[in-house]
Order: structure tokens, then C-alpha cells, then sequence
């Protein structure tokens, strides 16, 4: 097949960037309509395949596999456009409301609207936990998860248990804005298995507990944002940048956060067969799936102690009893959003 022009992957890759509400799951099915139904450049199994690769890897797997389709269609020239295509939108989106609801006094209906979407989050994290949750390894999903859930706090690095391994115990290493936000970036893109929900308890000790950039609720604010806003969840981390160190920050923390996605599929896209076939590997996954099941269900603690509103916990009671009846997840935080921005009418 001939490279499809950058043109094309710029424009498709973008539209996806900007259209891609709904988290992983609408990414992953917008770039197989793209590439598989509609323009047939992927065989649906190489699609595949690479998806359970992607899903290998630390990082945002979706990110990954935008990159990797672009690259598959056009070379590396088009994985770094289309990886970029794809970022950008959401990261403009995610930008400008830090600027509006990071400031010292935000408005009290952009404050009330991200009250409410994090009040729903705390639900959709919990789903996004259970989902993890294999009950054929009941036991290793008792262990392996109470760890995670009980030691998501600041000294967290990554959850890694397989075979032998267990969870890396981290100490705070820096004390200076710029050292610390790095090292929280390089956490998010290059140490974080288990998918987007495994960022929250790497960035909440640090962005909340260690270093303070951001209260409780303006973190709970920032992951809803951060599911809301189109493209990868990994975004959330432009928050935290921002609220660390400004736009400067942002742009920094959100550029190291998306390099190892970029460095994995440049370098390894070749190796993806291989790696998705290795005992080796799959037994490393398999220890790390519970961890990261327990480390996202502990994400939720956090999440929950920041709702300090009583009419919080009615739109909380709301989205668990939405999702239960299998309302889309993006629904669920638009509806919670909408209801915190209906308390200012009242």
C-alpha cells in the first residue's frame, strides 16, 4: 500500500483528537473505523494484535495506538504527526479550562460545574477498578489489590507485581517544583501499567499530598476534566503541570508524560507480535493486572474524601445507579457536570 499523504493523517488524526469523547474505548473504536471499515489500510487482526500490544506497554495505551496506526499508514513521519494530531485538540481544551478554573477564585458556575463531574468520577473510577477484576484469581486479586488500594498514597512510583514482584515503594525525591513535576510526568508516561486510571494515585500523592500544587477537590476537578475533555485521560496531567508551575508547566509535564508513548512505537511497533506472544511478558501482565485493579479502586479514596458538598454525594448516588444501568461513562460525568452547574441557578 502507498504512505497515505501526512495531509490526511493530520486532518483524520485530528478529527479523531477533537471528536474522541468517551476515554479509550471511543478512541480505539474511531481509529478502527478509520483504518479497518472505511478506508480498509489495516487488516482488522494486525489491528488487533496491535491493540493487545499497545495494552502491553506502560502508558496511554490508546495514544500508543493512534501513533502506531499512523506509523503503520505513513511511516515515522506520520506517527509523529498523527501522535501529535491526536494529542493536541484536547491538551487546547484542557489548557484554557486550568486557566479558568485554576485560578485563585474561580467563577462559581465553572467551580460547580467541575464539582459535580467530580463527584460522578468517583463512580466511573470504581466501575473502571471492578472491570479490571478477573474472578478466576480471586486470591491474587485479594493480595495484590489490597496493596494497591492501601498503598496509592505518596509513595507510590508504579504498581508492579508478577510472579515474585512486588509493589516499588517510592521516596520523595525532590523537593523543587521543576525536579518534582518531571519526575511525576516520567511516572504518568513511562512507569504506569494497567491503563489511564492508574495515573490518578501516581499524581494525587505527589500533586496533593507531597507537594501541594493543588487541593483535594481541585485534583478531583482535574481527573473529571480530564475524562470530560476529548483525547487521552493522560491530559489530567496537564492540570497538575499547570497548577505547579503555570502554563510553562502544563506544556512541560504534558510533553514528557506523551514522549515514551511516542519513543515505544518509533522503536518497538516492529517487535509487537513478539511481545504480545512472550510467556515472560503475559506472566509480568498477570501480576500486574490485580495491582493495578486495587490501585485504581484506591484511586477512588482520595476522589471521594474531596467531596465535601451535600449535593455531591446525590449526584454520586446518581452516576453509580446511571452506570449500573450501563449509561456511558462520558454520559454519566457530562450529567454530573450539568447538575453541579444547576446548583448556581438555585
Amino acid at each position: 500500500m502507498a504512505p497515505v499523504p501526512l495531509s490526511t493523517v493530520l486532518r483524520e488524526w485530528g478529527r479523531i483528537g477533537a471528536l474522541g469523547f468517551g476515554g479509550p474505548p471511543a478512541h480505539v473504536a474511531l481509529l478502527r473505523d478509520l483504518t479497518v471499515d472505511k478506508r480498509g489500510w489495516i487488516d482488522a487482526r494486525e489491528f488487533e494484535d496491535a491493540f493487545a500490544a499497545c495494552n502491553l506497554l506502560p502508558g496511554p495505551a490508546s495514544t500508543q495506538m493512534s501513533i502506531f496506526c499512523a506509523h503503520r499508514v505513513a511511516g515515522r513521519a506520520g506517527a509523529i504527526v498523527g501522535g501529535l494530531a491526536f494529542i493536541i485538540p484536547g491538551l487546547i481544551l484542557c489548557l484554557v479550562i486550568a486557566a479558568v478554573a485554576l485560578q485563585d477564585e474561580p467563577p462559581a458556575a465553572v467551580d460547580a460545574f467541575g464539582m459535580g463531574a467530580a463527584a460522578a468520577v468517583v463512580a466511573v473510577v470504581v466501575q473502571a477498578g471492578l472491570k479490571l477484576i478477573d474472578p478466576r484469581r480471586g486470591l491474587v486479586y485479594v493480595i495484590a489489590g489490597a496493596l494497591g488500594a492501601a498503598l496509592t498514597g505518596p509513595y507510590v512510583v508504579v504498581i508492579l507485581l508478577a510472579a515474585g514482584f512486588f509493589e516499588l515503594a517510592r521516596h520523595k525525591l525532590f523537593s523543587a517544583v521543576w525536579p518534582a513535576l518531571v519526575w511525576l510526568a516520567v511516572k504518568v508516561g513511562a512507569l504506569s501499567y494497567g491503563g489511564g486510571y492508574v495515573i490518578i494515585p501516581l499524581m494525587y500523592g505527589d500533586a496533593v499530598e507531597a507537594q501541594r500544587w493543588m487541593s483535594e477537590q481541585a485534583f478531583a476537578n482535574a481527573v473529571a476534566y480530564g475524562q470530560i475533555t476529548p483525547g487521552p485521560v493522560v491530559h489530567t496531567v496537564s492540570f497538575v503541570g499547570y497548577a505547579a508551575a503555570g502554563l510553562p508547566g502544563a506544556l512541560a509535564a504534558t510533553a514528557i508524560a506523551f514522549t515514551p508513548s511516542f519513543v515505544f512505537i518509533l522503536v518497538g511497533a516492529r517487535h509487537f507480535q513478539r511481545l504480545r506472544t512472550s510467556p515472560n511478558v503475559r506472566a509480568f501482565l498477570d501480576g500486574a493486572g490485580p495491582a493495578a485493579a486495587g490501585a485504581i479502586l484506591g484511586a477512588a479514596v482520595p476522589l471521594l474524601t474531596a467531596i465535601d458538598a451535600t449535593w455531591q454525594w446525590f449526584v454520586l448516588a446518581g452516576a453509580a445507579i446511571a452506570l449500573l444501568a450501563r449509561v456511558p461513562p462520558i454520559a454519566v460525568l457530562v450529567g454530573g457536570a450539568i447538575a453541579g452547574l444547576a446548583t448556581t441557578l438555585f
